[in-house]
């Protein structure tokens, strides 16, 4: 009896995934992730590829825990840049801040305000005055890495610093550009307000400064001198009340009226002679 060819056929062998066409495929992947400019899914798909194949994820799981990781990472890297930007003084924050010496700032007071929402977008401002010492300069700065942590940008400067970029800005014919590239900034910290000489030109680019910022973007001015004392400011008594006015009619204003934390600590270090001097940065400063 001949046999039957089916049965002398072998059968045919299982198949082989292509390593190659996969590899296509992923490199393909990877080049259009990379145009679409999202590294973060271009680095971690594989692995999370495997696990999704190993724990049998549906693919919404899978697509979902992707885009989560980008989202993440992308605010990382938002936060990054404008912390760079902000220029904050390097270790000034709200944890290391001794509200036990200020006692006339409340703590929840400020919590409430790193939050944000309401005064920034209302173009409100924020004004600490006191004496030097008492440490406006570590708590506006504070303030400022919190709201740049809560997702408002910030720009930290010396009012003396900012003036003198400002009047080289109208002798080149800028002043209005340089201006409106400040608007990017939810605050605008302003330090040692008091420090600008009372000259025509440095104060006129500062009231331009603090009327465009009238209730559209907000201010956080540290000064050494109540309201009383800013004519020594502004060169003319008209020009001082209607920055003021500006300032205060949308206002938080703290005052600081403390003993100078430098100062004490000066006086504790006379009544102990012979101790040495402590290396250790004092948790708040002018």
């Amino acid at each position: 009896m001949t046999a039957s060819p089916a049965a002398d056929t072998p059968s045919a062998p299982p198949a082989i995934p292509r390593i190659t066409e996969t590899s296509s495929h992923a490199a393909r992947l990877a080049f259009l992730l990379g145009e679409l400019r999202l590294p973060t899914i271009k680095h971690l798909w594989p692995d999370l590829a495997a696990q999704s194949d190993k724990e049998g994820w549906p693919a919404a799981r899978f697509l979902a825990a992707l885009v989560e990781h980008e989202l993440a990472d992308r605010e990382r890297r938002r936060i990054e840049r404008h912390l760079l930007e902000a220029r904050l003084p390097i270790g000034k924050t709200l944890d290391n801040f001794d509200f036990n010496a200020v006692p006339v700032i409340s703590k929840a007071h400020i919590t409430a305000l790193t939050s944000g929402n309401a005064w920034l977008e209302a173009g409100a401002n924020l004004l600490l005055f006191g004496p030097a010492g008492v440490g406006k300069s570590h708590l506006s700065a504070a303030i400022g890495l919190a709201l740049v942590e809560a997702g408002f940008r910030v720009l930290f400067t010396r009012t003396t610093d900012l003036v003198q970029r400002l009047q080289i800005a109208r002798r080149e014919l800028t002043l209005e550009a340089a201006i409106s590239k400040l608007d990017r900034y939810h605050l605008l910290i302003l330090d040692d307000i008091s420090y600008v000489t009372k000259d025509q030109a440095e104060t006129s680019v500062l009231f331009e400064l603090i009327s465009r910022r009238y209730e559209y973007r907000s201010l956080l001015i540290t000064a050494n001198q109540a309201f009383g004392e800013w004519n020594k400011i502004f060169p003319d008594q008209a020009m001082t009340l209607a920055a003021v006015d500006r300032l205060v009619h949308h206002a938080t204003i703290l005052e600081m009226n403390v003993e100078s934390f430098r100062r004490r600590a000066a006086i504790e270090h006379k009544r102990t002679p012979g101790r040495p001097a402590s290396r250790q940065t004092p948790k708040i400063s002018s």
